[in-house]
């Protein structure tokens, strides 16, 4: 991984993608504190990162259960 600070990267951004581009991350700095960080994008990866999010979102509504209440009972008792 390489660091590079706010500056240099700024006037070098397109050597660092470049680099992205090959694969390697880049972390950018300023003051000495990583405010940054370009990663090479892999567009299958994060589909099938936010596809295995909605899953297990669904997944979990399913499990979910209000114990027999219903939704516009307890609306409506919060309305009083």
């Amino acid at each position: 991984m390489r660091e590079i600070g706010a500056f240099d990267a700024k006037n070098r951004f397109g050597t660092l993608l470049d680099w992205v581009e090959r694969g390697e991350q880049v972390v950018i700095t300023r003051r000495g504190k990583v405010v940054a960080r370009l990663v090479p994008g892999d567009e299958r990866g994060a589909q099938a990162d936010a596809q295995a999010a909605a899953e297990r979102i669904v997944a979990r509504r399913v499990q979910a259960s209000l114990g027999g209440l219903h939704v516009k009972d307890l609306v409506s008792e919060g309305r009083r």
